[in-house]
């Protein structure tokens, strides 16, 4: 090891605070640590290549090393490094806003820029409760989001977060959030009481679930829903057909906004532009941020339908809300290169085209025995594991706790594939590479995910 990477490892060990990270786990061993990427792979700092099977964190969506969309920041940092959005604008944030609103469904046209998605949802959250009382309806103040759900860390995106762990340390919260079932439907046994629901059954008990919770809360204080197209936590709980539809219903019917929380899911995750159009359901108000540049720079949006800009349009009337790095001219700039990529490389095109043989790669480890499903869409999938196939029954916590952190989550590391073991909800390891990704990906991930999962069980 030469000495600059010991200095390296050292001040990582001395200095550096990792998010959501036991750092007792690293007491007697260096922190791993990655030093450069190049398309589908990252390396670390001792050389060994890795598959980035989670696109860092479901961003990087183009793949790394992408020499362009560091060549349109370096341009844009000599233009205008930065100025601020308020008051002002700049031509990078006005272009990337007139792009984003040509891709998003119905008149989803007015677009505030944040630095992230935790800061979407919260922008979301308070133009919902700035917008009713503007319309005279004083009372719609708070949003109906599902179990496990996970919808950032600032307070507010904290309080709609429905992963009481992440929670309890830092209550009390933002008031006014209340939590409905989720689209699990592996699991709908067991969260309805019914068995032998199909698809569609459930997705429409889980959906009159939200209009049960409204009439509790009463309709003249509920402001919105949030809801991702596909949910992260728990692994990758696509909805049941037809259920965004009726949600969209209900939310109609009772004048609520529908939040579509699409941080993960837009920009190509799911085979569309935005993870709304690829379940047909356009939403009031979308929040997203991770792959809109790949990762290159930070950067995020809430997208609100035109009806909701209308009463900030006259007289003294403000959105009093901004961050001082929402729409940085750089950010911006590298947000419009990396939609270049998407057109030109047609990557909507090619996540559609090879999304059933990702799925055929990870159907294929069914037939081992703590495999109990497969679910996801698009390039975003989770793999539910079990202790016993024919009833579903899941690890206890100390099983789990054992078999993610471990077992799972170093041995997959070691054999090359960077992916999640996650245990919010029930065990999973979730899978979403970079758009990029093909057959040869696929391959090495069930090849890796295979061989892990044996010495898993055999372990057990």
């Amino acid at each position: 090891m030469t000495q600059p990477e010991h200095d390296v490892l050292k001040a990582a060990q001395d200095n550096l605070w990792l998010h959501f990270t036991r750092h007792s786990a690293y007491q007697q061993s260096e922190i791993p640590t990655i030093v450069r990427g190049e398309g589908s792979y990252v390396y670390d700092i001792h050389g060994k290549r890795y598959l980035d099977g989670l696109a860092g964190l479901f961003v990087v969506q183009v793949g790394h090393g992408r020499h362009e969309l560091a060549e349109a920041a370096a341009k844009q940092a000599q233009e205008l490094a930065f100025f601020p959005l308020w008051s002002y604008a700049h031509p990078k944030a006005a272009e990337l806003a007139q792009r984003l609103a040509a891709h998003t469904p119905g008149e989803l046209n007015r677009v505030f820029f944040t630095t992230g998605g935790g800061e979407a949802v919260e922008t979301a959250w308070k133009l919902a409760k700035q917008y009713y009382k503007l319309v005279g309806k004083p009372l719609k103040h708070k949003v109906i989001s599902r179990q496990i759900a996970y919808h950032g860390t600032p307070q507010g995106a904290l309080s709609i977060t429905g992963i009481p762990a992440f929670k309890q340390m830092f209550e009390p919260l933002v008031p006014g959030s209340v939590r409905v079932p989720n689209t699990n439907h592996y699991r709908a046994d067991e969260i309805t009481g019914v068995s032998g629901m199909t698809p569609e059954e459930y997705g429409f008990w889980a959906a009159e679930r939200v209009a049960r919770a409204i009439e509790m809360e009463g309709p003249d204080t509920v402001a919105a829903v949030f809801a991702e197209p596909v949910q992260n936590a728990g692994g990758c709980f696509p909805p049941p057909p037809g259920y965004f539809q009726r949600l969209r219903e209900i939310c109609d019917e009772y004048d609520v906004l529908l939040v579509s929380d699409e941080v993960i899911c837009a920009f190509g995750r799911l085979g569309t532009m935005f993870g709304g159009q690829k379940f047909d359901y356009v939403p009031d108000i979308i929040t997203c941020a991770k792959g809109m540049t790949s990762g290159y720079s930070p950067i995020g949006a809430m997208i609100a339908h035109e009806r909701l800009f209308e009463p900030f349009k006259g007289g003294d009337t403000m959105f009093a809300h901004g961050y001082t790095f929402g729409g940085h001219p750089v950010s911006a700039a590298v947000a419009l290169a990396n939609l270049d990529i998407f057109e030109r490389e047609d990557l909507l095109g090619h996540v559609t085209a090879n999304e059933p043989r990702f799925r055929q790669t990870l159907d294929d480890l069914r037939d081992l025995p703590i495999v109990g499903d497969v679910r996801g869409s698009g390039y975003f999938w989770g793999i539910e594991l079990v202790k016993d196939k024919a009833t579903k029954e899941t690890f206890s916590a100390d099983e789990s706790e054992r078999l993610l952190r471990g077992f799972l989550s170093k041995a997959l590391f070691d054999a090359g594939l960077y992916c999640r073991a996650d245990d919010r909800g029930d065990p999973v390891i979730q899978l979403a590479p970079p758009l990029i990704a093909g057959q040869k990906e696929f391959d090495e991930i069930g090849e890796i995910l295979r061989g892990v999962l044996t010495e898993a069980w055999a372990q057990l």
